[in-house]
Parts: C-alpha cells; sequence; structure tokens
C-alpha cells in the first residue's frame, strides 16, 4: 500500500504535505500547530484547548457566521482538536471550493478575533465541557489515570485545564501564548484529496509567511525523577464503577511499539481480544471494556479500561491482571497472532481510503516523526513482530512498578483503595 505524498519546506520551517487521491472529488485540510497541552505551565493549564476553542469566534475580517456558512454552507464540515503534543484546525470540503475553505482555516490560525466577549462567553463552555467530562465516569476515570501516571508533571493534568485553571485565564494569556507557540517551524499544512501540490505551497507561503520565525518551543520531558502513583479510588455515586490501568512504557521512536501495538490488540482491542471474550462473554462482568496504547515523543501508556458490575469488582480485577499475567508467561499462539496481524492490517488499510484520515496521517507523521511514513513500512514491521519479540516486551513493561490504576466507584474508597493494592502485589 503506497500513498502519493509530497511535502516541502519553507524558509522559516513552515511545512507543506500533501496526499494525491485519484477519484477523490473532495479536499480534507488542516493546519496543525505543534504544541499541545504537556507546554503549558500548570498556573495556565488549559490554555491550549481555549486558543482553539477561541480561533472558532471569528477573525479581524470574518465573522464566526460568515465563516460557518462559507464551508457549512457548501456541504463541508469543519472544526479541531487539541492534544497532549498537537493542535489542529481541519476542514473538508468538495475540490472546488478548497481555496476559499483554506483560506478561511489561514485567516482563523493567522488573524483570530480574540474578542473579549467572546473570551468570557467560551470561558462559561469550557467550564461546562469540563462539568460534562467530571460527570461522565470513564472521562473522569482516565483523568485521574493520568495524574498518577505522570504526577505534578503536564501529561498529568487535564488537557481542558481545570475550573480554577480555566476561570483564571485571561486574554494577555491567550495572546502571549499562542504568539509564542504558533510559530513557522512548528505549523504545518497538510492536504489530501484532489489537491495540487505547487499551488498548495504557494497558498501557505503567502497566508503564512508572516508568522514568528522564533525558535519553536520545548516542553518537560518525562525523565526517571518524574514519579508515578499506584492507586486512587475517588467515590462517586454511579450505576457502574469504573476502572483505568496503564502500565508507563516508552515513547513513539521505540522499535518495541508494533509488538506493543500487537499485544494491545491482543489484550483487549476488538470483539475477539481476550478481555472481551473472557470479562464480558464468558463472565458477564462488563459491558465494556479495551485495551488501548498511547505514545508521546518519550513516554506512554498501555491502558485497560472497564466499566464493571458493581457486586464483582474483585472478580473483574482477578481476570483483568490475570490475563496481563499471561502475556509475561506464555507465548501467545499462531493463530491469534495472525488474527491481531490481519486486524491492524485491516484497519489501517480501511482508514486510509478517507481523505480525511489521509491528512491525518500526513499531519501526524510529520509532526511527531519529522517524515512521511508509508503505510506500507508500518505494515511489514508488523508483519515482522513474531510471539517471541511479544513476549520480551510484555516482560519488559507489565511490571506492577510501572502500574498505576484509578477507579470511579460508590462505596468506601479506601476499602476499594487496599483492595486493588492487595491484588497488583500480586502481579509481580
Amino acid at each position: 500500500m503506497r500513498l502519493t505524498f509530497n511535502s516541502t519546506t519553507l524558509p522559516g520551517g513552515l511545512r507543506v504535505a500533501t496526499a494525491e487521491m485519484p477519484g477523490i472529488e473532495s479536499v480534507a485540510m488542516g493546519i496543525w500547530a505543534g504544541v499541545g497541552s504537556r507546554y503549558e505551565t500548570a498556573r495556565r493549564a488549559g490554555v491550549c484547548h481555549f486558543i482553539e476553542h477561541m480561533l472558532f469566534k471569528g477573525t479581524t475580517s470574518r465573522s464566526a457566521r460568515a465563516i460557518s456558512q462559507a464551508i457549512e454552507g457548501r456541504g463541508g464540515y469543519f472544526n479541531g482538536f487539541t492534544q497532549e503534543e498537537t493542535t489542529c484546525y481541519y476542514a473538508r470540503i468538495a475540490a472546488e471550493y478548497q481555496w476559499e475553505a483554506l483560506d478561511i482555516l489561514f485567516d482563523m490560525y493567522r488573524h483570530p478575533r480574540l474578542d473579549s466577549g467572546d473570551l468570557e462567553k467560551e470561558r462559561g463552555v469550557i467550564l461546562e465541557e469540563i462539568a460534562m467530562y467530571h460527570d461522565q465516569p470513564h472521562q473522569l476515570v482516565q483523568e485521574i489515570l493520568g495524574s498518577l501516571a505522570w504526577v505534578d508533571h503536564p501529561l498529568g493534568r487535564p488537557l481542558v485545564g481545570t475550573e480554577d485553571n480555566v476561570r483564571e485565564i485571561r486574554r494577555q494569556d491567550i495572546l502571549a501564548f499562542k504568539t509564542s507557540h504558533y510559530v513557522t517551524a512548528n505549523t504545518l499544512v497538510a492536504l489530501a484529496g484532489k489537491v495540487d501540490h505547487d499551488a498548495c505551497v504557494e497558498r501557505a507561503a503567502q497566508a503564512l509567511g508572516g508568522l514568528s520565525r522564533r525558535s519553536p518551543p520545548s516542553c518537560e520531558r518525562v525523565g526517571r525523577s518524574v514519579r508515578q502513583r499506584d492507586v486512587a479510588v475517588h467515590a462517586k455515586e454511579v450505576e457502574q464503577p469504573h476502572i483505568a490501568m496503564a502500565f508507563r512504557l516508552f515513547g513513539r521512536h521505540d522499535s518495541r511499539r508494533y509488538a506493543l501495538k500487537l499485544l494491545s490488540i491482543i489484550l483487549g482491542e476488538n470483539m475477539s481480544s481476550r478481555l472481551f471474550q473472557i470479562v464480558r462473554e464468558k463472565h458477564g462482568l462488563a459491558y465494556s471494556i479495551q485495551s488501548s496504547v498511547q505514545l508521546f515523543d518519550e513516554t506512554g501508556l498501555l491502558c485497560v479500561q472497564a466499566g464493571v458490575d458493581r457486586n464483582r469488582v474483585s472478580r473483574a480485577l482477578d481476570l483483568i491482571l490475570a490475563e496481563i499475567r499471561r502475556f509475561r508467561e506464555v507465548p501467545v499462539g499462531a493463530r491469534e497472532l495472525r488474527r491481531a496481524k490481519d486486524f491492524a492490517r485491516g484497519q489501517l488499510r480501511i482508514g486510509l481510503e478517507s481523505a480525511s484520515n489521509q491528512m491525518m496521517w500526513v499531519g501526524e507523521n510529520l509532526l511527531c516523526y519529522n517524515r512521511l511514513i508509508q503505510p506500507a513500512e508500518v505494515l511489514s514491521r508488523i508483519e515482522s513482530v513474531s510471539a517471541s519479540d511479544i513476549l520480551k516486551v510484555a516482560r519488559g513493561v507489565l511490571d506492577r512498578r510501572r502500574l498505576s490504576v484509578a477507579m470511579v466507584s460508590p462505596g468506601d474508597a479506601t476499602r476499594h483503595t487496599d483492595l486493588i493494592r492487595g491484588k497488583i502485589a500480586r502481579l509481580g
């Protein structure tokens, strides 16, 4: 599987990358900033996400309504997201309107209005977003888990900030952060679909040439000095206790990431996985249970999350930890490994049939790996993983000293904390 990629780096470091898709009559586009929540100070946690919201409130020459009508009124859509290491403003629209849509994204990125009245309204919206997350135990437990995995580090703070932080953010904070962090050297324009690379480069150079050429910002790294806590239980009246556990591990550049991905697929990424079959199908202890891998530049997590029967929390923990322990003791079988590889291959191929996903692939590759990786390379690396590779990575990272467990549950938090600590002590 080979994609048609082109990439150009302009003076100052601004990058433009495209993925041409013959036969597609639309264009997916995104303006990426290589900055996210891990670049924030504790005092201004949430400012990155706040900026993302504000850029949709209008520019110095366009109202928010005019922006919406120009894109959605033509059948397109647009949105944005903030992550720990990147922020993206994106749209997809029929190819005949691509330049109008791209010019709007450029305008939003370069000349946002940042009106004080809009800021106060959006502050209220974000506070409601935080309240919504706290009302959802599957979101709250992830927030708690992050605070355990990276104690007193930006990665351990809520991406959207806390209520106190959001209430304190002022217009000058937003202006200062945007000016210092949205610079040419960490800005990327990515497009996929019916695109002309040279024309995209010319448009980007004209629209974003005035961005600051200062050096890209740096963030606090995760080293041995960043502590990790084992267990935290939040008492909350919910119908279903939610458990999230994670092993802290290596970052995205480690070659073991391919074996780790297959381990996660086998553990809990689909309905054929061990956790789904045993915890849900065989014992009926959970409706939702899954695993996932989250990798940053120099650190990452292998996560398991489940909503379980409130009367059988202990049994659910036993089953989950038993499956984790089994990876360290017994190599995965040939059929199970084959199914995991086929799943990974199918997910990648199906996903990259979409222009939006190809645009995301381009953006994430260039910002996270500083190169455009062909899907065939990833597929080849996945295919080369052996059962012994998975056993080796399991023995290296599935260690209770790397494990954090968060829980949101009704009842006695201390009793649940002692229960969990007793379970993980036997993991080894």
